[in-house]
């Protein structure tokens, strides 16, 4: 490494996030500019580790090249850094700006210390790239006369998409929705990652010769549908990268009132509105001076937080199940494993800011929402309940009497996702798995159809976006091969 000693040196600063209070004014993203004195010395971090597990099975799905590129930012040498990076990441500006960081979270120096800023310095070396301008469209030389079928634009599609592109296959990209981009577009608000960001990427990819098609629902029943049949038949090879879209619900007394909506309802509405009118035309799920409860948590309730605070509601909580995470890592959770820690994430920032207090609230179970007499939501009951291991499994009990009234006007079930649809499998006679995925073998990716592959969320379960491009390029490598016999797509 550059400066064998740095991890020594220097402690770890990440690259701060702008103000709460002022970005909570705007749907701008959250993060404040790079600096490349302070990149260089927290890349000079990076060990000399011998075994680098920030990019093994256990840290990046992606395998990218961290400590080559922290080197080379330390050494000053940004472009040879982005085409390290863009070796096994094809949108690292996506990685990072919305991923975890499980490489974070392998770090050999974060088995002693703070871990080294490893998405920060994805996210700069990214940036500066398109900056610079290095960052360009990349055709093919030749094309191979196959021609394969995508169907869904997020995060796995476009991997796969942009790699069979590169291969010299002819790739057309089918989207149900008006606009590119799936989960990236709208799962995922501005905040966190502009579509400005997004759309910068697709129109590099179209400049690469990708077709794109929106507001085609393959398998679908309305005047916008197209027959998988037909897909499979003009095409040499369809990937199916529909996603996990059904969400979990919360089937208990009251779920019927007005006013509790899914998260991803209220998350793509909001986006939507934003992107066709800068919210003016109302078609969007408001939160303004309403009480809301959020039930769930992760990115998808945090995403909720934040957005119903930008709105104005007049107070926000949110239920989580679990009990709440501990500050350092727990006897049963060693490195180099994800930390299962306590976190505060920028939606809890914002909320504490605005509100004086975390709007967490951990142990508690929902058991039924409250009816204001015409139809409406005003509250939810709540019991707390207690967690025991036994015999190596967690128990959940309830407390007596803990039951609890909330006030609330909006209600947000954000609780996870469970499957992808199924009406295109039905349409394709794809065989699913025992939790309703699309069934295909990890590193094989075909289905039991001939010509058909499936890769990310709707294969694997719900998953991050980092796993979703890791799917997708590797079903591209598969379909390569099948249509080729060999592959040299990585």
């Amino acid at each position: 490494m550059g400066k064998p000693t740095g991890f020594k040196e220097f402690e770890r600063i990440s690259e701060p996030y702008r103000d709460p209070l002022t970005r909570l004014t705007d749907y701008g993203e959250i993060y404040t500019g790079h600096r490349e004195d302070h990149l260089s010395t927290q890349a000079a971090r990076c060990m000399d580790c011998g075994v680098p597990f920030c990019q093994s099975n256990t840290g990046c799905p992606v395998a990218n090249l961290i400590p080559e590129w922290n080197d080379l930012v330390y050494k000053g040498r940004w472009r040879e850094a982005l085409q390290r990076l863009h070796k096994t990441n094809n949108f690292p500006e996506f990685t990072g700006r919305v991923c975890p960081a499980p490489c974070e979270g392998s770090c050999v120096l974060g088995s002693i210390d703070p871990a080294v800023t490893i998405k920060n310095i994805e996210n700069a070396i990214i940036d500066r790239g398109f900056a610079e301008g290095w960052v360009i469209a990349e055709p093919p030389a030749t094309r191979s006369g196959k021609q394969v079928a995508v169907i869904g634009s997020g995060p796995a599609g476009l991997a796969a998409a942009a790699q069979l592109n590169k291969a010299g296959h002819t790739i057309t990209v089918y989207e149900r929705d008006d606009r590119i981009g799936g989960l990236l577009m709208y799962g995922i608000p501005n905040m966190k990652l502009g579509k400005d960001v997004v759309e910068r990427r697709i129109d590099l990819l179209r400049q690469e010769g990708i077709t794109f098609m929106t507001n085609v629902d393959v398998g679908g029943s309305g005047s916008n549908s197209i027959e998988v049949a037909t897909l499979i038949k003009e095409n040499d090879a369809v990937l199916f990268a529909t996603g996990a879209t059904i969400p979990r619900d919360l089937p208990i007394a009251g779920r019927q009132l007005n006013g509790i909506h899914m998260a991803m309802d209220f998350l793509r509405a909001n986006t939507k509105s934003l992107l066709d009118s800068k919210l003016k035309d109302g078609h969007y799920i408001s939160a303004k001076n309403k009480k809301v409860i959020v039930i769930g948590g992760g990115d998808t309730g945090t995403d909720c937080i934040g957005t119903a605070i930008r709105h104005g509601c007049s107070d926000i909580v949110n239920f989580e199940l679990l009990t709440k995470p501990p500050t350092e890592r727990a006897d049963d959770n060693p490195w180099p494993l994800w930390p299962h820690i306590y976190r505060v994430d920028y939606g809890h920032q914002e909320a504490a800011a605005k509100q004086g207090r975390d709007p967490r609230h951990y142990c508690l179970m929902s058991k039924n929402f409250i009816d204001d007499g015409h139809g409406h939501v005003a509250g939810v009951e709540t019991v707390e309940v207690t967690w025991e291991k036994i015999n190596g499994q967690w128990k959940m009990s309830e407390r007596p009497g803990s039951l609890k009234r909330w006030d609330a006007d909006l209600v947000l079930l954000s609780m996870g996702f469970v499957s992808p649809e199924h009406y295109l499998s039905d349409a394709a006679e794809i065989k699913l798995d025992k939790r309703g995925n699309y069934r295909a073998e990890y590193g094989k990716y075909a289905t039991n159809q001939d010509k058909i592959f499936t890769a990310g969320d709707c294969r694997r379960g719900q998953s991050l976006v980092v796993w979703a491009i890791n799917e997708g390029r590797g079903a591209a490598r598969e379909i390569d091969r099948y249509l080729m016999e060999e592959s040299a797509l990585s």
